[in-house]
């Protein structure tokens, strides 16, 4: 299991950020994903970070093709 920041190929929802983040943190993706619907309830930039995270993170397939 990578524990580099990226986004996996595989177990995406929307765009692999939750899952990307669960993998760096140790947790399970559909907690990161509850957590992050639950956060959105609170007032806040939470989808501005995810779009943001989206473009920031590298997909797995061209960080793996790189190395």
């Amino acid at each position: 299991m990578s524990t580099r920041l990226v986004r996996p190929r595989d177990d995406r929802w929307i765009a692999g950020v939750c899952s990307g983040l669960a993998r760096r943190f140790g947790m399970r993706p559909n907690t990161m994903r509850l957590l992050f619907v639950l956060s959105c309830l609170l007032p806040g930039p939470q989808v501005l970070v995810y779009m943001v995270l989206w473009v920031l993170m590298p997909d797995e397939s061209r960080y793996t093709a790189r190395a």
